[in-house]
This record gives C-alpha cells, sequence and structure tokens, in this order.
C-alpha cells in the first residue's frame, strides 16, 4: 500500500518518525492498524518501547495497553495521517483491526465476543448513522406540519430512513463474513435470504403470517429485517460450512459447486432453527433491558452512565452497537434508550478534562486539555480520558459521578434516539423530536456535575 506524502504535515511526519524510532524501530512492529482515534500497534518485544518519551510527544494524547496492544492515543482525523506517515516510513501495510486484536493476547471468550460485535458493527455505523438522522428529519418535518405525507420528498425520506434497518442482515452478512473468515458476497446472499419479500415482513407480522409443517413442526415464514443476532450467528455458520466445503469440493468444481451447497444448506438451516433462535435471544435481551428500564430505569441510568466510561477504557464499548441496533429493529421498542446514557457519560468527561484546562497554568496541560475536552463533547472521549482525566485520576471519577446523574435524568425523562453513534452534541440530531428539552437538561447536569467536581477537587500538584 502507497502513502502519498501530500496526506499529512511535517509535525504529523516527525511524530511518525518519532513513535517508529520510541517503539524499537520497524523490526519491532508485528502489525498495525488504526480505529478513529488511537494507532492500534502489536510489538513483538513490548519492552522495548519508552511510554514515557511517547507521551511526550505534541501529538500523543496518551498511551496505554489493552488486550496485547500497543494502543497510542493520537486523536480523530488526524491519526489517519499520522498512521499513514507510520506506514510509509516503516514499509508496512495496515491490518484489519481484527486481525490485529488476533495478533495480541488470548482474550477470553467475554472479551472476543465483544472485539467480534465491536469489528462487525464498527463498519455498519455510517449507514444506521444516515438513517438515524433522516428519521428525526422526517419526525420534526411530520410533526410540524412541514412536509405533506403523499408527496415525493416524503416518500424518499421514508426509504431512506428505514433501508439502513430493512437491509442489516444484509450488512451484517457481509461484514460478518469478513470477520469469521467467510467470502462476504455469500454472507451478503444469506442475509438476503433472511430479509426476501416471499417472506412475511418482521415488521407487519401482527397483521399475521404464513407457515409450512416441516418434520413435524410448525415453522414461520417470516422475514429478520432490522434484527441482529439471527444474522450474527447465521453468518458464523455459514462460514463455518464454507471452510468445511471448499476442503471438500474439487477446485475444479470449487466455483459453481462451493456456494450453492453453501447457501442451500446454510440458507436452510439458519431459516428452521437458527433464525427463530437468534430471534428469541435478540428478543430476550431487548425484553430483558426494557423491563430494566421501565422498572428500574433511574438506578439503571445511574449505574450505567457511571460505569460507561469505565468500559471505554477496555474498548469493548463498541460492541453495545449491537444491542442498540436490536433496540431499533425491534418493532416492539424501535428506539434507542441506551445511547442517551452513553451519551452523557461522553459530556460528562469532556466536561472534567475542561476544568483541568481551565484550572492548570501549565501551558502543555492546557494545549492538550481544551481541544480533547472539546472533542469529548462532541463524541469523542479517548484524548481527554487517557491524556487528561486518567493522568489525573481525580477528572476521570468526577466525569464518572456526572455521567450518572445525567443518566438517571435521561433515563428518567424517557430520552430516546433514532440511531446509533453519534453522541454529545452531534447526538441532538437523532433525539427523538418530544424528548430533546430533556437531552439537553441531562446534558447540562452531566457537564455541571463533572465541571464543578473536577474543578474542586484537582490540582496541579496531583
Amino acid at each position: 500500500m502507497e502513502y502519498a506524502t501530500e496526506e499529512f504535515n511535517m509535525s504529523e511526519k516527525d511524530t511518525a518518525k518519532k513513535i517508529l524510532e520510541l517503539i524499537g524501530g520497524k523490526s519491532n512492529i508485528a502489525s498495525a492498524a488504526h480505529c478513529a482515534t488511537r494507532l492500534r500497534l502489536v510489538l513483538n518485544d513490548t519492552e522495548l518501547a519508552d511510554t514515557s518519551a511517547i507521551k511526550e510527544l505534541e501529538l500523543v494524547k496518551g498511551v496505554f495497553t489493552n488486550s496485547g496492544q500497543y494502543q497510542i492515543i493520537i486523536g480523530s482525523g488526524i491519526v489517519n495521517r499520522v498512521f499513514s506517515a507510520l506506514a510509509e516510513l516503516a514499509g508496512i501495510t495496515e491490518a484489519s483491526t481484527a486481525e490485529v486484536a488476533e495478533q495480541g493476547a488470548k482474550q477470553n471468550p467475554f472479551q472476543a465476543l465483544a472485539r467480534t460485535l465491536s469489528n462487525v458493527f464498527v463498519p455498519i455505523i455510517p449507514a444506521i448513522v444516515a438513517s438515524g438522522l433522516c428519521m428525526g428529519l422526517l419526525g420534526f418535518l411530520r410533526t410540524n406540519e412541514l412536509i405533506a405525507t403523499d408527496s415525493i420528498w416524503y416518500l424518499i425520506l421514508d426509504m431512506v430512513s428505514s433501508s439502513a434497518f430493512i437491509i442489516l442482515p444484509i450488512l451484517i452478512g457481509f461484514v460478518g463474513a469478513k470477520i469469521f473468515g467467510g467470502t462476504p458476497i455469500l454472507g451478503a446472499t444469506l442475509g438476503g435470504v433472511l430479509t426476501h419479500p416471499a417472506l412475511t415482513n418482521a415488521w407487519t407480522v401482527a397483521s399475521g403470517f404464513q407457515s409450512t409443517e416441516l418434520f413435524g413442526m410448525e415453522v414461520g415464514l417470516v422475514g429478520y429485517q432490522g434484527t441482529v443476532f439471527p444474522m450474527l450467528i447465521a453468518t458464523w455458520f455459514m462460514c463455518k460450512v464454507e471452510k468445511r466445503v471448499r476442503k471438500w469440493v474439487p477446485n475444479s468444481l470449487d466455483v459453481i459447486l462451493s456456494p450453492f451447497i453453501i447457501l442451500v444448506v446454510t440458507g436452510f438451516i439458519s431459516l428452521v432453527a437458527i433464525g427463530p433462535a437468534g430471534r428469541m435471544l435478540g428478543d430476550g435481551i431487548s425484553t430483558l433491558l426494557l423491563y430494566l428500564y421501565e422498572n428500574v430505569g433511574v438506578l439503571a441510568g445511574l449505574l450505567f452512565g457511571g460505569t460507561y466510561s469505565a468500559i471505554v477504557i477496555t474498548g469493548i464499548h463498541h460492541s453495545f452497537h449491537a444491542i442498540e441496533a436490536g433496540l431499533l429493529g425491534d418493532p416492539n421498542i424501535g428506539v434507542n434508550f441506551l445511547l442517551p446514557i452513553w451519551s452523557m457519560a461522553n459530556v460528562a468527561q469532556g466536561a472534567a478534562c475542561l476544568a483541568v484546562g481551565l484550572k492548570f497554568k501549565n501551558v502543555k496541560t492546557k494545549a492538550l486539555a481544551m481541544p480533547s475536552g472539546i472533542s469529548a463533547l462532541f463524541g469523542i472521549t479517548e484524548a481527554a480520558i487517557f491524556g487528561i482525566n486518567l493522568r489525573y485520576v481525580k477528572p476521570f471519577f468526577a466525569g464518572l459521578a456526572g455521567g450518572a446523574v445525567g443518566g438517571a435524568y435521561v433515563v428518567f425523562a424517557k430520552v430516546g434516539m433514532t440511531a446509533v453513534g453519534l453522541t454529545g452534541i452531534p447526538g441532538i440530531a437523532i433525539v427523538q423530536n418530544n424528548s430533546v428539552i430533556h437531552y439537553l437538561i441531562g446534558f447540562a447536569l452531566a457537564f455541571a456535575v463533572a465541571f464543578v467536581g473536577a474543578f474542586i477537587t484537582t490540582s496541579e500538584k496531583d
């Protein structure tokens, strides 16, 4: 992979050069990738890395090791260019984050599951965000009678707002097959099988559906539009079948015979067994969360809002997107009531970081804290958490307190969102129209508690 030098400036190239030197040179890199904010490296010998010196680099917000990965916090946007410069200097190509995770330390089953969910859903987020934003816009226009429901514009907005959820199994099948080691196009086709027009639409199933008898069992002919777990399990199963089939089928017949066997076998088993079981699992999780939300909601908001930032440290928070997508795709729920809680936690960490930036006199601390805090208010918290709040400890706990208070309020006020992935200030765009004022109140509470707590308790002596 080639990287053009015009993609980064000298400061970014110098940072990449110094990082390469301080981690022990290119010979110490086993694999490398990056996410939205971090360089994710697997080093042959972590002891060779001079972590203290790396932390002092101007563009570096923090450094930590997680699941065998040496992660360097750079920040949203700029991390892409720093990685490009690093890749060019080291003569390496980018691995996927899944490959980097696999080469890192051995994970326990829970960590492995969380990483898998994260790797599957992070690439899908833009599609769900786009649909969610369109859903919010459509709701605003309809509520305020600014659009005629029989107009072509209404029809287009309605199609865009629901499209990602209708074909969600196809998106999961395509990305999931890449993660599980199968053929992406077969994964997408399997998603097409589970959302085929011949099956009753999952969102209109209340009006009745057809069923057929197979081996003495009644099989409902219901589609899986908007579902998550049925398709995840089906894709994993398909990849297992594919690996066995491709070993058994002669090379001369592989192109013709293998896809046929794979799709017939996995399509059949997915419709009669995996799909119903996966739907039960997804419905069970959604029902449990809805029960907690409606019966112990404030306490749940307090707990989830107060612990979310600690979960961010582990890097597995992206796995929650699968559960959130399940809530949105469930016709009986259709709203994301978890994301407002996560949003309050992010806002609180940003507020605590800004408090440090305003209180401290150290020029470098201010230069790091102010943009990191603002970034957190827009939903990117890693720089604030690792660069400032965890470094001084007390701001991090002030952020947890703010997240708990804000989380409790948005649950009390029944604030809901129409998508996943957007928090903080951008999250306003996907908040349900009747919840915007309560979202802003929760935002203010989370900000105030965290800011005051960090400002009072934190000292430069820390």
